[in-house]
């Protein structure tokens, strides 16, 4: 039973990323420094400084440990590592503009390539900067990588996991 409704899952998340990624098409990936622009003041709850002092800034940075180095001789350059240790690895180079490797976990992992919903007066409007790229972070999106394919696999709890990169936006609660 438990290994249906995982498996149930993995073809949902399967699905949801295939359009996910098909719609993607359509967008650039900016950067996270693009984000930053907006989403660091005060009364927004500076987002971007929260994000970078959690672990998805610094997933890239964990492929340069010895436990990663375990699991490949050079897992910073691994496509199977890279793949959701690096925003930038997991999209296509084409639809690039201003994205780094080492911003790790970025916005745009979890939120969409930002670069037809990044200016205000489409964010101001949450139907309009969904219409123009922007992702929802859902269970489904985090399950693509917290998944058992992850050699360093453990129970993923989306509740728990979401707490802990939280980067709440104070205007909008």
């Amino acid at each position: 039973m438990i290994m249906n409704l995982k498996k149930l899952l993995l073809i949902a998340c399967s699905v949801f990323l295939v359009v996910s990624l098909s719609k993607a098409q359509d967008y650039e990936y900016i950067g996270a420094a693009k984000c930053k622009m907006c989403h660091n003041k005060e009364a927004k709850g500076k987002q971007y400084d929260t994000w970078k002092s959690k672990l998805h800034a610094k997933a890239y940075e964990t492929l340069a440990s010895e436990e990663s180095k375990k699991f490949s001789d050079d897992p910073q350059n691994d496509p199977k590592c890279l793949k959701c240790h690096s925003t930038y690895h997991a999209a296509s180079e084409d639809l690039m503009l201003t994205i780094t490797a080492k911003e790790g976990v970025s916005c745009e992992s979890c939120h969409g390539p930002g670069s037809k919903y990044k200016s205000m007066s489409v964010m101001k409007d949450q139907q309009k900067s969904l219409d123009n790229g922007l992702i929802l972070p859902v269970e489904a999106v985090c399950v693509t990588c917290h998944n058992e394919e992850s050699p360093t696999y453990k129970e993923f709890n989306y509740e728990e996991a979401v707490a802990k990169i939280a980067h709440p936006n104070p205007l909008t609660q």
